[in-house]
């Protein structure tokens, strides 16, 4: 007999007038776990991950706006910027009722994330942390271009674009997987994140974005703060070979986390692709332990 897997819904809720789609799986009375996503991802990062967890909780997956399937309004209708990311993504938890859920934050869905645990600590019960980084040591030399972009927007703006390509894309999914894994990256995901941007008027929202990472910098002190405050219970799953962020970023969390539970996997950015199956049971376990 085979055994049935939870479904998953794909749903869009409206939040401050705009569409913001999501998956959702799970029972509707579980714990919940949020799935932030990073760039230039989507919520179909998490496609395999949502059913292996949708079995104890009730898993939300949401699509940060500009990205995905949620609405991309251009850059002169909407504040693309990470403190509007956090009020959207906020919005549609309190419209579904989560008052109280886990946050699994990756790349940028670390700053909307940290940002809604820091400013919301009772509603959060726990922190499952793949390359998002809060600590300046996770910086490497692909920040390089983006800083410089911060720094003067126009005459940067050409390399800036070159992290939009197709090449880099790919690279940001392959880069750090052992040979004998690659062939668990599925070419969807750098398709369909290409495809995506490659939208009329979606590379202003992404650099846009690029100029607005420099605010999140003066907030890992806050986000610090947070931590050891109230020290949340918090798995660590990062590639040691991701050259995004890398693995001293995951390292740094237990300066202030010393409980924090790590887990350096032999991947690069998107461990998720080459180690779904290590990261599921490594998160199943954690909660089990810490939310029960």
């Amino acid at each position: 007999m085979i055994e049935n897997k939870p479904t998953v819904r794909h749903r869009t809720a409206t939040v401050k007038g705009r569409k913001v789609f999501y998956r959702e799986a799970g029972d509707p009375d579980a714990p919940a776990i949020i799935l932030l996503h990073g760039f230039p991802a989507s919520s179909h990062m998490f496609r395999n991950l949502i059913p292996d967890l949708a079995g104890r909780y009730h898993v939300i997956a949401p699509d940060h706006m500009g990205f995905g399937f949620s609405d991309a309004p251009p850059v002169d209708e909407f504040e693309y910027s990470f403190d509007n990311l956090t009020v959207h993504t906020l919005e549609l938890l309190n419209q579904l009722g989560l008052q109280k859920f886990s946050l699994y934050i990756q790349d940028y869905g670390a700053p909307i994330g940290l940002r809604i645990a820091s400013r919301n600590p009772d509603r959060v019960t726990a922190l499952v942390v793949q390359s998002g980084n809060a600590y300046l040591e996770g910086f490497t030399s692909f920040a390089d271009v983006l800083i410089a972009y911060t720094q003067n927007r126009e005459e940067n703006e050409e390399s800036a674009l070159e992290s939009l390509t197709a090449e880099k894309t790919r690279w940001q999914y392959t880069h750090g997987v052992p040979a004998d894994r690659l062939d668990r990256v599925a070419p969807d995901t750098w398709t369909l994140d290409q495809a995506l941007m490659d939208r009329p008027g979606n590379k202003e929202v992404q650099l846009q974005l690029f100029w607005d990472y420099q605010f999140n910098l003066p907030l890992y002190s806050e986000f610090q703060e947070y931590f050891r405050k109230h020290q949340p219970p918090t798995l660590i799953t990062w590639g040691k070979n991701d050259e995004v962020f890398s693995a001293d970023g995951a390292s740094a969390y237990k300066r202030d986390l010393p409980g924090a539970e790590l887990h350096l996997l032999d991947s690069g950015h998107f461990a998720l692709e080459s180690h779904g199956s290590e990261i599921a049971d490594l998160i199943q376990d954690f909660l089990g332990r810490v939310t029960a």
